[in-house]
């Protein structure tokens, strides 16, 4: 995808969306591998592989579908999008993030984010939920590159609110009123897809990492861009290289969300819900 005709590429998925669904989403999810059932909690879907969206690149990573749902939650309208497209599997950072301008094209003001980590705190166990309340960028990318001087001003984004503080209190009342516990953090983000050695992740420690994972950010900066509010979820899916017994599994980490998903997928819901009547 030409950086070049990046915009003319979003208005062009957006108008192919658009006449193929009434729903003008206020909340997009997006669905880590594990989490994918929350689709089926969503009213009159319309399903869209993102094969078949113009200009929208594939999902190619084991557990991510690469599909949008189109419709409603708890009454609010929603697009869920079932996988993500990662750094790793060779797209480039403008490639990552273009289903989000796409997404705010067609009315999203909020994304809820969910991704499988390592801990990297030693108090955080597999099977715990994290609120992530900042992040480290270590992906040696931003996805704005060669995007963000198109726009004739604002061209330079701030993230000192990059997880938005209202959506992360509404988020602890929710899961409080559920007997969920939670806690917050900061999320650290490496390119992948190899897992962190043990010296880094001792690193990343000292530098006030509490989880590590290999997506997210480039979402986020792009939705601050975009003017979205977000929210992410962390799922704590195995301990760190340091702290880990023996070797690390993709196939631990699938197996570690298909356990987390019922209370993950209650606490976004919940969120969803009260995100409709703000």
């Amino acid at each position: 995808m030409e950086r070049e005709s990046f915009f003319q590429y979003v208005d062009e998925a957006a108008a192919w969306l658009a006449e193929r669904t009434d729903i003008k989403p206020l909340v997009a999810i997006v669905l880590s591998a594990g989490l994918g059932g929350l689709t089926e909690s969503i009213a009159n879907p319309k399903n869209f592989a993102s094969k078949d969206i113009p200009h929208f690149p594939g999902a190619r990573a084991e557990g991510h579908k690469g599909s949008l749902s189109f419709g409603e939650l708890g009454g609010v309208p929603v697009v869920a999008k079932s996988g993500r497209f990662h750094f790793y599997e060779g797209h480039d950072p403008h490639e990552i993030v273009f289903p989000y301008f796409v997404l705010a094209k067609l009315g999203v003001k909020y994304l809820i984010t969910t991704n499988a980590v390592g801990a990297v705190n030693e108090k955080f166990r597999a099977g715990d939920l994290m609120l992530v309340a900042d992040h480290i960028n270590l992906m040696g990318i931003n996805p704005l590159v060669g995007i963000a001087v198109q726009r004739p001003k604002d061209q330079f984004i701030s993230l000192v609110n990059a997880y938005d503080e209202g959506l992360r209190k509404l988020a602890k009342g929710v899961a409080k009123s559920i007997g969920l516990p939670v806690t917050e953090g900061i999320y650290l983000a490496t390119s992948g897809p190899s897992y962190e050695t043990k010296a880094e992740i001792a690193a990343f420690r000292k530098i006030g990492a509490d989880a590590v994972g290999m997506s997210t950010v480039p979402e986020v900066i792009a939705a601050n861009f975009l003017r979205m509010k977000v929210l992410s979820l962390s799922c704590i899916a195995n301990l760190a290289a340091d702290i880990h017994e023996d070797e690390i599994t993709h196939d631990e980490v699938l197996d570690a969300m298909k356990g987390l998903a019922p209370k993950a997928i209650r606490l976004i819901e919940g969120v969803v819900e009260e995100i409709g009547k703000l």
